[in-house]
């Protein structure tokens, strides 16, 4: 039964946790192709209309949509990095949540300054993964130190 063997099962799931990265890759870069395609259509037909007004909104939602695709390439940038080094690295994976958070405050819709509990809890977040940030960061200079002879 060498097949149930630790090293043999092993090998099995890295290869299939690799196989299913590689998949989420190319569906990932289908999508974000998709995307900015349908965002240089409708930014081009709104520029070229006599009618385009960028502070009706379409402002804002053009900087989402854009935000949007820049964090679907940090996603992409954590499956490409999986792939060659074959572990998670967290820098990154806190870099995107910190542009999510930046993308939801910067989209906010007019009012959200009434709701100072929101507001408050986006702060909270922001403070915690820059923290969380600064701490991996820290570790990681600490560990690479080397020690003097």
């Amino acid at each position: 039964m060498k097949f149930l063997s630790d090293d043999h099962f092993l090998a099995g799931v890295h290869s299939y946790e690799r196989q299913l990265a590689k998949l989420l890759a190319l569906l990932l870069a289908l999508v974000i192709g998709l995307a900015t395609l349908q965002l240089l259509a409708d930014s081009g037909i709104k520029l070229f209309t006599l009618q385009a007004n960028w502070f009706d909104g379409s402002l804002i939602k053009l900087l989402d949509r854009l935000l949007l695709i820049f964090i679907a390439l940090e996603v992409m940038q954590n499956i490409t990095a999986y792939l060659r080094d074959q572990v998670v690295q967290i820098e990154l994976v806190l870099l995107t949540a910190l542009t999510a958070v930046a993308r939801k405050v910067i989209v906010l819709p007019p009012g959200t300054e009434q709701k100072p509990q929101l507001m408050a809890g986006f702060g909270l977040i922001a403070v915690g993964l820059a923290a969380a940030y600064w701490l991996v960061l820290a570790a990681r200079r600490g560990s690479s130190a080397t020690p003097e002879s």
